[in-house]
């Protein structure tokens, strides 16, 4: 598969919305595994990188479920077209930083990546829409097993899978959601939950990973520890936290429905008038607005209909898209006049959000809004 192809389809996770997909947009699993002998990347010598590439390119292409990968050599691809690899989360940053030795293969729907010579050796990953985390290791699972058929891997019955970082131990996995949070946002609770998930053990990052910012009011929130437990245990210890911040932010949304509605046809309204009709529009506040139409559509005041197309306008406005789309490197300038003639364009067709009803309006106005217990259940 070419480049070019790849980009020209969405990927799968974008086209369906699966379970709690108002507010979980992904799941993803990923596993850190190195080859039994050798050096991992970081302290093999550039000969090295390159020999081992040459030969897990070749495994991990003949693998029965990556069917006709895309698969590409990073040094053999230009800057922005490594960033929109990042923007689609296909790979880390890290990995885009990558030249000779380091390469990148992926399935045509998207949801299997491969990154060799990452900070392991193989970074693997399987992405999947709304909270699918089993279903992401079930897919993983046996893409990893294929795997494991044609290499041997680094084991150590004391400490399980070896990796480059000791944090990743153990399984070598790690299991995250990409979670929509708005209403927690909107009404000043974030931070609570953040530090309560941060408490028991989780990680909350940005929508990059760690060290982002949490642009549209996305948060990744992932598990750190990979050693002493079992795959499924890791899993649905999350899942269990994941479902009690859904539950936080359904009900935060629906304080906010009930008594401050104005606040919320004011977010939805703001961000609805700048998308249909900016000329000149940065990349932070047209993700922030288009944050908010999508919290108007879950909320019943934009049809539901048009959930898919402000997901895909959340990857097709950012930086490397656009210039992939103008077939050449554009200033920060002309990428901000033309993100803004996109969503002109998309948008176009989009109706006037509806306000609630006059009841949900004066239903409690004023009222203060109660924030979520301190701390989430772990056990």
């Amino acid at each position: 598969m070419k480049f070019a192809s790849l980009l020209k389809q969405p990927a799968d996770w974008m086209e369906v919305t699966g379970p709690h997909g108002d507010i979980v947009i992904t799941s993803r699993v990923r596993l850190a595994r190195n080859i039994d002998g050798v050096p991992f990347p970081g302290w093999a010598r550039k000969e090295d990188r390159v020999a081992i590439l040459e030969d897990l390119k070749a495994k991990v292409e003949s693998l029965h479920i990556m069917g006709d990968p895309f698969s590409e050599e990073l040094s053999k691809l230009t800057p922005i077209r490594k960033q929109v690899l990042v923007e689609r989360h296909l790979i880390s940053r890290e990995h885009a930083a990558k030249g000779a030795g380091s390469a990148a293969v992926m399935n045509a729907g998207q949801t299997l990546s491969i990154m060799i010579n990452e900070e392991d050796h193989l970074r693997m990953q399987a992405i999947l829409p709304g909270l699918n985390l089993k279903s992401a290791f079930d897919a993983l699972d046996a893409l990893d097993t294929e795997l494991e058929k044609k290499v041997n891997y680094a084991f150590e019955s004391r400490f399980g899978f070896l990796t480059a970082c000791p944090t990743n131990l153990g399984t070598g996995m790690r299991a995250s959601a990409m979670l929509h949070l708005p209403g927690l946002v909107l009404s000043d609770q974030i931070n609570q939950v953040v530090q309560a998930v941060n408490k028991i053990g989780l990680a909350v990052r940005g929508l990059y990973g760690e060290g982002t910012e949490a642009l549209a009011n996305l948060f990744q929130v992932s598990n750190q520890h990979t050693l002493g437990e079992k795959e499924g245990e890791i899993i649905a210890r999350l899942e269990k936290v994941i479902l009690q911040i859904i539950n936080h932010e359904r009900n935060a949304r629906q304080k906010l429905r009930e008594e401050n509605p104005a606040k919320v046809m004011d977010h939805i309204g703001r961000a609805y008038a700048t998308l249909r009709f900016a000329h000149i529009i940065e990349s932070k506040e047209a993700l922030n607005h288009l944050s908010m139409l999508r919290l108007g559509i879950d909320m019943e005041l934009l049809p539901k209909k048009w959930a898919m197309c402000v997901d895909s306008l959340l990857m097709e406005i950012q930086p490397a898209h656009l210039q992939i789309r103008a077939k050449g490197k554009l200033s920060a300038n002309e990428r901000d006049t033309l993100r803004a003639e996109i969503l002109r364009d998309q948008l176009k067709s989009l109706p006037e959000p509806d306000t609630f009803t006059t009841d949900e309006q004066a239903s409690s106005e004023g009222e203060d809004l109660q924030p979520p217990e301190s701390e989430l259940d772990d056990e």
